[in-house]
């Protein structure tokens, strides 16, 4: 079982949803940045990045026998909030074409470094399979 929770008279968030209650097993990703699968960053951007995070937790989630639709919450570490409302439009675009119409509890956040120096974001995410 999964359920939105939108407030009545609330506005409908853009992209995410404000709460999920959700029934089943649950499976976390650590922190996953955007380098590929030899360890090695090929993009330098931000969306570029953010674009081969998600690959990654797909590939992840899949491990669990989980995918994208299971997503119920996220967090997403930045390096630059600034990158990233310029980059929003191709954040949107490789959502839509990794993830596909998956709207779950997310916060982003902007943070000083990283232990991988030239991440530029990193994103940890729980995702809820249900039962049967």
């Amino acid at each position: 079982m999964r359920q939105t929770l939108q407030p009545e008279g609330w506005p409908r968030p853009k992209g995410y949803a404000n709460g999920i209650a959700a029934e089943g097993r649950m499976v976390f990703t650590a922190g996953v940045v955007g380098w590929n699968s030899r360890e090695e960053f090929e993009h330098d951007t931000l969306s570029g990045q953010f674009r081969q995070a998600l690959e990654n937790i797909k590939e992840i989630l899949k491990e669990g026998d989980a995918v994208p639709d299971h997503i119920v919450r996220m967090t997403c570490y930045v390096s630059s909030c600034a990158e990233y409302n310029n980059s929003i439009k191709e954040i949107g675009e490789a959502w839509r074409e990794v993830f596909g119409k998956v709207f779950p509890c997310m916060a982003v956040l902007e943070v000083s470094r990283f232990v991988e120096p030239k991440a530029k974001v990193e994103i940890e995410t729980t995702a809820v399979v249900p039962e049967g």
